[in-house]
């Protein structure tokens, strides 16, 4: 299935909404689309604010792909080039200590098994992969 999502948050929901009916359709596990959604909404998110600058107009591309062993998320947008599986695995600290910025890509890390990115024709390419080894709708 593939989305084409004007870089607003309205329609990273769209996205998330698309993933949960595309994944209860093929009887994913909840606690599985759960995460998944979470990953899908932090990375959509990031999109949209950083790399489009919310700017309507421009657009960015969402596919979901499930196999019997595996389902994917690939991200793909025109904004400038930024890899954030390059971003450190951040510890907690102090909470009058701790920094903003650079938790979403934890969540994303937790809630998938495989993080991957490339650039390709000018556009950034994400792709989160969570393999499904339980029997489908058991995990």
């Amino acid at each position: 299935m593939t989305l084409e999502l004007h870089a607003t948050p309205e329609e990273v929901m769209r996205a998330v909404e698309a993933l949960q009916t595309f994944g209860q359709a093929r009887q994913i596990g909840e606690k599985t689309l759960f995460g998944l959604a979470v990953a899908l909404e932090e990375c959509g998110s990031n999109i949209v604010n950083h790399a489009l600058q919310r700017d309507a107009h421009q657009s960015f591309h969402v596919v979901f792909e499930h196999t019997n062993d595996a389902f994917v998320i690939e991200l793909r947008d025109r904004g400038p080039e930024f890899n954030p599986t390059r971003a450190a695995t951040r510890k907690p600290q102090a909470d009058d200590d701790d920094l903003p910025g650079g938790w979403g890509i934890q969540l994303v890390r937790r809630y998938t098994d495989d993080v991957s990115y490339t650039r390709e024709n000018g556009e950034n390419v994400l792709r989160l992969t969570k393999r499904l080894s339980a029997p489908t709708g058991q995990k």
